[in-house]
């Protein structure tokens, strides 16, 4: 008898620990402290996992499977993996013990040490979900002296035969990055986000949070996430009839008042096996093909997928676990209050916290281009930038998180995956949303202390790091400007810059 443990991200029926699973063998399902609170992930976040876990263990019992399923509340509940692994082991006769690979590094170290700690044989299965084994990456990145997401790309295109003709890629182009930057404009209609009514399971899960998990960040109500496979491919359906056309376009925007604009939502259903990379490359790619949506933007959503969301899985595994403790710019400032509260008078943090919050979701630009650049021109911690990322969105695992989080908003890999720090002065935003209409700051201001503080926080990042930053090919501009700036202008930015952090300090109201 074997006991299969299959993790909380890892609802699929195609699940590696399943292969060969019989009517004999036992599944162990858990709802533990440990992995719900070594962060204190966003409410809406557990929801979703315990919610979609319990379905999923409910549909192997409908196949006539034997799921063992411990609740959170169970009075036998052993409040981690491995108290649970310990008792199924006391209980029952188990000859050893099947798990596909998990998404985090400490969990697989955990994990190998069981058959020691045990005394009974541990398989551990690759995640084949994926589209790119760990090994078809290091083949990859072996002798490269840079690992490009795009040239990576190109190669799981080819293999893939996604978007190809006979003569290259369908339009000539590999990718149309200039076409889907598009600012905001007056007038767009985005569509309502799918939404699910939580049912008598799920509104089992909501009951049980509010009550254990009352103090972790975000808001649990209301709940409309799809926790079933047939719930996800539904949302997959709507994005695609729905957001598709216009998705490249807009994918760069942000509006206040619209979270979800076109993006597709389907990153959090990816993530824990509610729905699989190649259908949902599959279903984009047959929509151009009806004429349904244009080339760009079925393009940029496949990217995501097939590109950089296998790209970062490949950067994590072959990296850690040293990657995690890098620190390039020896950033060590607290994260502040405001990224819990989202009290401040900046407009775009303000929006992008409390959407967060609400959401337990941002799409990539307000990710990278507002919370993550202000995290970086601050100098803010990587390890408690990471924890918050990692914490408040419901998609956020750290396979996926930390090199997104580490390596492209912080370039605290000191550019291992991206070739220059995504930084960008309050100009970038005020193209791209329509934030700064509200703000209390003036965008249009440089210095001073109605500035936006985007503006001299960027000149005093590149003074501050120009020993570090000048070599780098991508910001030879950036360093003209910046010595063509007179003593007095270059002075002005470290000066509102040192005020900005003493009052951050103080944990006033910036």
């Amino acid at each position: 008898m074997k006991l299969r443990l299959i993790l909380g991200d890892q609802l699929s029926s195609h699940i590696s620990c399943l292969k060969d699973a019989s009517s004999q063998d036992v599944i162990l399902m858990c709802e533990v402290r440990s992995e719900a609170t070594y962060v204190k992930h966003h409410k809406k976040k557990i929801a979703f996992v315990f919610s979609a876990m319990r379905h999923f263990a409910q549909s192997l019992t409908d196949r006539g499977l034997n799921v063992r399923y411990i609740p959170y509340d169970a009075p036998q509940n052993q409040g981690s993996l491995r108290g649970e692994v310990n008792a199924a082991l006391k209980d029952l006769h188990i000859d050893g013990i099947v798990v596909t690979e998990p998404g985090e590094h400490r969990l697989l170290a955990e994990i190998q040490s069981w058959g020691r700690e045990f005394n009974v044989p541990v398989s551990i299965r690759p995640d084949t979900r994926f589209l790119a084994t760990h090994e078809d990456f290091t083949t990859w990145a072996s002798g490269r002296k840079q690992l490009r997401m795009e040239y990576f790309y190109r190669e799981m295109r080819r293999k893939h035969q996604v978007l190809m003709d006979v003569d290259g890629p369908i339009g000539g182009q590999w990718n149309y990055d200039s076409e889907n930057r598009k600012p905001p404009k007056e007038g767009l209609d985005v569509p309502d986000p799918f939404d699910m009514p939580p049912d008598a399971i799920t509104q089992d899960v909501l009951s049980l949070v509010d009550v254990h998990f009352a103090d972790h960040f975000g808001d649990l109500f209301p709940f409309s996430f799809a926790v079933t496979r047939e719930g996800a491919l539904g949302a997959l359906e709507m994005f695609i009839n729905q957001r598709l056309n216009q998705f490249g376009d807009y994918q760069d925007a942000m509006v206040q008042g619209q979270p979800w604009m076109f993006h597709s939502h389907i990153a959090l259903y990816l993530n824990v096996g509610l729905l699989q990379p190649l259908e949902c490359i599959r279903a984009a790619e047959q929509a151009y093909h009806r004429g349904q949506a244009p080339l760009n933007s079925v393009e940029g959503f496949i990217s995501q997928i097939l590109g950089w969301r296998e790209y970062v899985r490949g950067i994590y595994w072959l990296k850690m676990p040293h990657y995690k403790g890098t620190n390039f710019f020896a950033a060590k400032r607290d994260l502040p209050d405001l990224y819990w509260t989202g009290q401040t008078k900046m407009n775009c943090l303000r929006q992008c916290i409390l959407e967060t919050k609400q959401n337990a979701y941002a799409h990539h630009i307000q990710r990278l281009m507002v919370l993550g650049n202000f995290a970086l021109l601050a100098g803010l911690d990587p390890d408690q930038v990471n924890d918050w990322y990692l914490l408040v969105y419901a998609d956020a695992f750290e396979w996926v998180e930390l090199p997104n989080v580490h390596g492209m908003v912080l370039f605290a890999d000191g550019g291992t995956l991206a070739s220059k720090p995504y930084a960008a002065s309050g100009a970038y935003i005020k193209k791209m949303s329509n934030y700064c209409n509200s703000c209390s700051y003036k965008v249009g201001l440089k210095n001073g202390p109605k500035a936006c503080p985007f503006n001299y926080l960027y000149w005093d990042f590149m003074q501050r790091n120009g020993g570090k930053l000048r070599g780098n090919p991508r910001l030879g501009f950036v360093f003209k400007t910046l010595d063509r700036m007179s003593d007095e202008k270059r002075a002005a930015s470290r000066a509102d810059s040192a005020r900005f952090f003493q009052a951050l300090e103080n944990r006033e109201n910036v």
